[in-house]
């Protein structure tokens, strides 16, 4: 399967976000707030925090049929609050999260196509195949990018 599609769609979020995310002004990213009471700083730390938990996925789903990882989604609160984000560096966030996404669109490039069934089952006890966490991806970083467009807007 090729995912250049996705990759590509990730490499342009980069390269159109990420001097948009430095300039913005240090009220905007610490205090407007989506309404998961978010902010601009919390949902990027979201999605560095996306990013790493799909990447040890990925690997790990290469050289495994049938994982058992645990699953932070119901626990997303809790990651941003432990790290907390909201008082750490914004261009170190911004950073972080571009470098981990550009290493992303390595691990999917390089992604083993016979091992796309691989899966893993997540707190609802649905499995998720590894070509299926890659499918997600973009539209994961999408939905989270037209949140903080949204804040932006406010």
């Amino acid at each position: 399967m090729d995912y250049s599609e996705i990759t590509n769609g990730i490499l342009s979020y980069i390269n159109n976000w990420e001097q948009k995310l430095t300039e913005l002004p240090l009220d905007v990213i610490s205090n407007r707030r989506n309404k998961q009471n978010r902010t601009i700083k919390q949902i990027l730390g979201h999605l560095i925090d996306s990013a790493a938990n799909n990447h040890q996925r990925m690997v790990r789903l290469q050289y495994n049929s049938r994982l058992d990882f645990p699953d932070y989604q119901q626990d997303n609160d809790v990651w941003i609050a432990l790290q907390d984000y909201q008082n750490a560096d914004w261009h170190t966030i911004v950073q972080l999260w571009k470098y981990y996404n550009l290493h992303m669109i390595q691990v999917i490039k390089s992604v083993d196509q016979t091992k796309l069934n691989n899966s893993w089952q997540n707190f609802e006890g649905f499995d998720v195949t590894l070509g299926q966490m890659i499918e997600g991806y973009l539209g994961h970083i999408e939905l989270h990018f037209n949140e903080i467009q949204e804040l932006i807007n406010l």
